[in-house]
């Protein structure tokens, strides 16, 4: 039998759970997991169903339930909601953007090889060469891309090229230190996940870790989020933090924050991979 994910996003209303399962009934299907939720504030239902059937052609499965939604008069072609079948094998084509720290990075790909990141990575590129050895050891290609203020209209539309080049499905900035421009942002919107460290916006600019020991902070984090053209401010698919005392260095922070950084991103990577992740207006519904 074949597997599939489901996914649906639609305005709320009774009936949507009847109606997905029946269509599946009538294409042989039997769920394997499934998730719901409905968003009281925007009136959005969410629903992720992980199902088997023997219909192997994911286009067939998606007409039967787009008939069965049109019934319910809900448009999934033309109106506000969103439908996607695919097969639970097919990886979704990320690029990874880099800069000189390379912790996350190193998770990323560390998971990759050992298949707990189910996606494809077909290129690397960074402002910097620091990484570029990291790439060559897991044989990835790696992409130069230097930046000036004066280049960065030019750099940006390298990013571009080699996202349709590759036909990326994501960007992930793992600690790529480049403000994204309005343009850029637009272009990514939906499609570009960052990492930051939750003392945002209270330690801004640089050396945040050490900002935060002269304080004597008593918690350190990490933030995954889309990005957009608000600086940081995207909707949020992952957090965590580690306790820390008064006895911890400002070095034993950056090491401590770092290890939630690769963790955090890791798993709103994951999340995203497996369609997990639902942006709903300025928020996320994450079927974790």
């Amino acid at each position: 039998m074949a597997r599939h994910i489901l996914t649906l996003k639609c305005p709320d209303r009774p009936g949507i759970v009847h109606t997905v399962s029946a269509a599946l009934l009538d294409v042989g299907g039997n769920i394997v997991e499934n998730a719901q939720f409905g968003e009281p504030d925007t009136a959005t239902f969410c629903l992720r169903t992980d199902f088997m059937t023997d219909e192997t052609d994911p286009s067939i499965i998606q007409d039967a339930i787009t008939a069965r939604l049109t019934e319910l008069d809900i448009d999934v072609v033309d109106g506000a909601a969103h439908l996607l079948v695919r097969p639970v094998d097919a990886k979704p084509k990320i690029m990874i953007l880099v800069s000189k720290f390379d912790h996350c990075l190193v998770d990323l790909l560390y998971r990759w090889r050992n298949g707990g990141l189910p996606v494809d990575i077909p290129v690397i590129a960074s402002n910097h060469r620091d990484c570029e050895e990291v790439a060559d050891r897991y044989g990835i290609p790696f992409v130069h891309l230097p930046i000036t203020k004066e280049t960065k209209p030019e750099q940006e539309a390298q990013i571009k090229a080699l996202v349709e080049q590759h036909k990326i499905d994501l960007v992930v900035l793992a600690r790529y230190m480049q403000i994204l421009s309005d343009d850029l942002c637009q272009f990514l919107d939906g499609r570009a996940i960052n990492i930051h460290h939750s003392f945002l916006p209270g330690f801004k600019g640089a050396k945040p870790y050490h900002q935060a020991h002269a304080r004597g902070v008593k918690l350190v984090g990490a933030t995954a989020h889309f990005v957009t053209a608000d600086l940081d401010e995207g909707p949020i698919i992952e957090q965590d933090v580690a306790r820390v005392s008064h006895a911890k260095t400002a070095p034993q922070l950056v090491e401590l924050g770092q290890d939630t950084e690769r963790l955090v991103l890791s798993r709103a990577v994951r999340f995203w991979a497996e369609d997990r992740v639902f942006m709903v207006g300025d928020k996320t519904v994450v079927f974790g």
